[in-house]
């Protein structure tokens, strides 16, 4: 019997080997050359972290809140799609994993189970993640039932006008399942000779119109909560706080859109000290680590999302395998914050940590 992974790149491997190529690529793979998915990771290798000594971590509390839900630990699960690729159950098999956990999940738009079905499957706080489409009707539908089904807050995706060229897919010509939250809304097959037909189908109903007067469309019809996601600069930090967004989270899309982005790691901080605490700021973007999650923390987040090792667990050992990721990252959270000298999450601080930058100046 082979042994239990005990870190997410294991987790990444056994995916590996569970998935076929076209679907492994298609999680696993970025945009172009994949500086930046390569960066994601690697910027978290050049932060250190400066522990304190003599404080009584006898007792570790990891809990924080996210727009005033209590959840067990600042690890909150990415929207990602089409789960059901990764193992039968999909997005279901996810949910309940978030649920055992007591974090909350952010569904994808481009689920392969409804969102009715994920909200019908276990008793969590859920949000769902928001593209908006040319027919506008589309997803107001998705936001209504949403709000109807108990989800407490829309993430807006805002860095995909157009998808990204993700090589991998084209090569091998990715072909995305009928998603059934559109059923009677639109299909989801697109034939295309030439590449993905996830590229083609995003490329004709992505609305690339979308700017920043739409946040205001987007609150005429729902009440819930909205987080805009895919921001990287302190400009668009600022403006998203003056549109009256709840909420940020700093992420470039897993590097998937636009390739030779900074990695998020590196922008956190920027986007923090611009909206000066008036809105939460969530991160995403290269989390393998407890030490990735401290660190990130440290720069500002309120809390972390995972996409790929979540995915990763869920392909490899269904949703024990997600539970076991979440879980495996709280321990190794859990040690970072014992042995930094920080017994709650609101003790990591910016003095914690040192970025590359920092070390540098330190030496002049």
């Amino acid at each position: 019997m082979a042994a239990e992974p005990v870190n997410i790149n294991e987790f990444q491997e056994l995916a590996r080997q569970a998935l076929p190529k076209m679907y492994y690529d298609y999680y696993s793979g970025g945009a172009e050359d994949q500086h930046t998915l390569k960066e994601n990771v690697e910027a978290f290798h050049r932060i250190t972290i400066h522990p304190r000594i003599l404080v009584d971590v006898s007792k570790i509390d990891l809990s924080t809140t996210v727009l005033g839900y209590k959840i067990s630990s600042p690890i909150m699960i990415a929207p990602t799609a089409m789960h059901k690729l990764a193992h039968p159950e999909g997005e279901v098999a996810t949910a309940r994993a978030a649920a055992a956990c007591n974090t909350i999940m952010i569904l994808s738009y481009m689920s392969t189970c409804t969102l009715e079905e994920v909200a019908s499957s276990c008793n969590a706080v859920r949000f769902l993640q928001l593209y908006v489409y040319k027919r506008r009707y589309i997803s107001a539908n998705l936001v209504q039932r949403a709000e109807r089904c108990g989800y407490k807050a829309i993430v807006l995706t805002v860095d995909a006008p157009r998808l990204g060229r993700r090589e991998a897919d084209i090569k091998n010509k990715m072909v995305a399942p009928q998603l059934k939250n559109f059923e009677g809304l639109i299909s989801t097959e697109v034939s295309s000779d030439d590449g993905s037909n996830i590229e083609a189908f995003a490329n004709n109903t992505f609305d690339a119109s979308l700017s920043w007067k739409d946040i205001g469309w987007l609150r005429s019809i729902t009440n819930l909560p909205i987080l805009i996601k895919g921001l990287l600069t302190r400009e668009d930090a600022i403006k998203a706080v003056e549109v009256g967004a709840d909420g940020i989270v700093v992420s470039n899309h897993g590097a998937r859109q636009l390739d030779y982005t900074p990695a998020t790691i590196s922008v956190l901080e920027e986007v923090v000290h611009a909206v000066k605490g008036k809105v939460p700021v969530l991160f995403d973007g290269g989390i393998r680590r407890g030490t990735d999650v401290f660190k990130a923390l440290a720069l500002g987040a309120q809390a972390v999302l995972i996409g790929r090792p979540a995915v990763y667990g869920l392909a490899a050992k269904g949703e024990y395998g997600v539970k076991r990721v979440v879980e495996m990252l709280k321990d190794e959270l859990e040690l970072t914050m014992a042995l930094s000298g920080c017994p709650t999450v609101k003790d990591i601080s910016r003095n914690h940590v040192r970025t590359k930058h920092e070390r540098l100046h330190s030496m002049l």
